[in-house]
């Protein structure tokens, strides 16, 4: 059982058995193997260094770790060598480079400039991303040497439950994933509420389209989730924990679960945990990807066997959660944040960020964007910087149009906003909110009816269906965004998605229905003149729905050689070879095929006649 005595010398041993310690001999190199590393060939990589070390008989340090968040860049090594603090990255790296940099730059100390990978990510604060990319996340001995578990020893032998309540409020820490909520409130409540037994929850259902946040979290530093977690419990009063995780995330289960029969092994999990009289355990359970089940009523529901619906609120889970026991939930980065604060202090946390929203936000850049990939930046960032300095900027030299936040239960920043600074009442007040971290952007041949016809038919399959509001009125709403974006919108068909927000907004019995009409809500507030064209215009001004469009040759670039017509999968295309072509408009199917395989660019989409 490790003991707070000898954390220390645990961490000191590690430190310099895996060349933690960069002012020690020896070269580390490490490879990501997170999911997104492991999809774009990490494992060959990981495997392909082995081989060469072995074959060379270098003494070398080779360690798998999670994602660092340049993800377009995957699979990404770093090289550590003695007396050089920064890393060498190199990415997009295949088995032949590496064998190519493990001759050159261990051998002859010569870095393989083609290969380095410009690291972007400057002006960000790692925070609950910390030893995401660092550490090995299937060594405890790895988490202890950068300070793992410190703060569970901290708050068993120096503090009451009440004091971490205490800190965990003063350092400002809100929920990460969704409403924003005080933590240290939110812990005090369910601490004071009376119950014979109370639980720890942790949301790693991670469900927005296009977030990874808490995946990579789970994957790089599963321990830290498992020490927030029991710290938690401690503060409350809670022996039992679980962890709701979606079956998509093998491996972030895998490496849990590996983390967990280590921290029992250690004693940091069980009976007297490390020697004091807390006892404290978890559990994993499994979502089978409902996107309900990331509200935190459905979630207790289906922990506890049954269909994930919600539950109405009052009572709040804080008072009667789970099995109608005091319950805390948080997400996985709520949790990711809670052992550095203890460590550092609340002071520390607050100090960065806005008066209201303290600390780092993580946020998983995705959509027209040079630089896709997960970022950390100090709450009040602009999204100007977001976007141009970190995300590298829009590609093909286009315009920004918009910035979708919150995934389905969010809304469309417009680019008149682009300089506002990214915390929770800014987010709110231009009409969408933090969610769990999705950052989708957007450029100026991004039609806005679409973009909300496609968030409303995420909400409307994954809606539970257990009430009217919900389950009719958002499939009303969609159908209305169908008619308009199939060139069949009529006058009034806005008022009418107006009314239907409205009312769902108002009546839905939980998050997903109150918040599923901001998407279409948020791009009427600022591009109605979009909605207006296509029904009052008969035009699609982005040039994106399909209703609105037509394909055409145009003559004088045709070479006749009817590869347009052999590659029509519905035979719209008629013409023999050096005879004229032309496209039956009513067959055509749109689907891009002839101009994609046209060698003369000699087809072209044009608003219909």
């Amino acid at each position: 059982m490790a003991t707070l005595q000898n954390l220390a010398e645990i961490r000191q041993k590690t430190l310099q058995q895996a060349n933690l310690d960069r002012s020690r001999q020896g070269i580390r190199i490490v490879v990501g193997m997170a999911t997104c590393g492991i999809a774009a060939g990490a494992q060959k990589v990981y495997e392909t260094v082995q081989q060469e070390i072995a074959r060379y008989g270098l003494a070398v340090t080779v360690v798998p770790t999670g994602c660092i968040g340049l993800c377009r860049y995957e699979p990404i090594v770093d090289i550590y060598v003695p007396g050089q603090e920064e890393a060498v990255r190199y990415g997009q790296i295949t088995p032949e480079k590496i064998k190519k940099i493990i001759a050159l730059h261990l051998f002859a100390g010569q870095p393989v400039p083609d290969y380095v990978c410009q690291d972007h990510r400057g002006k960000q604060m790692m925070v609950a991303l910390r030893n995401s990319g660092v550490i090995n996340p299937e060594s405890i001995e790895e988490y202890i040497a950068v300070g793992g578990y410190q703060a569970l020893a901290k708050a068993l032998f120096e503090m009451t439950p009440q004091e971490v309540i205490e800190e965990v409020k003063a350092s400002g820490l809100r929920g990460r994933g969704g409403g924003g909520f005080s933590t240290g409130l939110k812990w005090d409540y369910s601490a004071r509420a009376e119950g014979d037994q109370k639980y720890v929850l942790c949301n790693a259902d991670e469900g927005d389209p296009g977030a990874f946040m808490d995946r990579s979290i789970l994957e790089g530093d599963p321990h830290s989730i498992i020490e927030a977690m029991t710290i938690a419990g401690y503060a409350i009063g809670a022996d039992r924990g679980y962890i709701y995780v979606r079956a998509e995330y093998p491996l972030a289960v895998k490496r849990l679960e590996k983390a967990m029969s280590q921290a029992r092994q250690m004693g940091f999990l069980g009976t007297k945990i490390s020697g004091s009289a807390f006892s404290f355990d978890l559990e994993i359970r499994l979502g089978a990807g409902a996107f309900v089940c990331g509200e935190e009523t459905a979630l207790m529901v289906s922990i506890e066997g049954k269909r994930g619906e919600p539950r109405p609120r009052p009572p709040f889970p804080a008072v009667k959660g789970l099995y109608g026991q005091p319950t805390v939930l948080n997400n996985v980065e709520t949790y990711a944040n809670i052992p550095i604060i203890l460590r550092r202090g609340a002071s520390w946390f607050s100090s960065f960020g806005t008066e209201k929203s303290k600390g780092t936000k993580v946020f998983a850049l995705g959509g027209n964007i040079h630089h896709t990939g997960l970022i950390e930046v100090v709450m009040g960032t602009p999204l100007r910087h977001v976007i141009y300095d970190l995300g590298g900027g829009i590609p093909g030299g286009k315009k920004f149009k918009a910035a979708q936040t919150g995934g389905p239960s969010g809304g469309c920043i417009p680019a008149a906003y682009i300089d506002t600074a990214i915390d929770y009442e800014n987010l709110l007040e231009l009409g969408s909110m933090m969610g769990s971290g999705g950052l989708i952007v957007m450029d100026e041949e991004t039609c806005m009816v679409d973009v909300a016809r496609f968030f409303l038919e995420f909400t409307v399959d994954e809606s539970c269906g257990k009430c009217p509001p919900c389950r009719i009125g958002t499939k009303r709403m969609l159908e209305l965004l169908e008619r308009i974006t199939s060139n069949k919108g009529e006058k009034g068909d806005l008022e009418k998605l107006e009314q239907l927000a409205k009312t769902i907004q108002a009546a839905s019995l939980c998050g997903l229905g109150q918040t599923a009409p901001n998407p279409v809500m948020s791009t009427l507030r600022y591009f109605r003149a979009e909605y207006e064209a296509h029904i009052e215009e008969r035009k699609c001004p982005a040039g994106v729905c399909k209703a609105f469009l037509e394909y055409t040759i145009i003559e004088e670039k045709c070479r006749k050689c009817s590869l347009c017509a052999r590659t029509c999968p519905v035979g719209a295309i008629t013409g023999k070879i050096k005879k004229p072509h032309r496209i039956d408009t009513e067959k055509c199917t749109q689907c891009g095929l002839c101009m994609s395989k046209c060698p003369v660019k000699a087809i072209a989409k044009r608003p219909k006649q």
